[in-house]
């Protein structure tokens, strides 16, 4: 089994690391009521994705 001959140190590892951090959500504007929703998803206003319906909403 292989073993590390020197201590990684605090700042090699949080240069490595600098890629991991949390992304935010991409937003996209409904092109049926105009409010925000998350990119590939359905609208949770009008229940439309894409110019149709895909879910019914009350």
């Amino acid at each position: 089994m292989a073993h590390p001959k020197r201590k990684t140190s605090k700042s090699r590892k949080n240069k490595r690391r600098t890629h991991l951090a949390v992304q935010g959500v991409t937003l996209a504007t409904c092109s049926n009521c105009g409010t925000t929703h998350e990119y590939h998803a359905a609208c949770k206003e009008c229940g439309y994705y894409r110019g149709r319906q895909v879910i019914s909403v009350n």
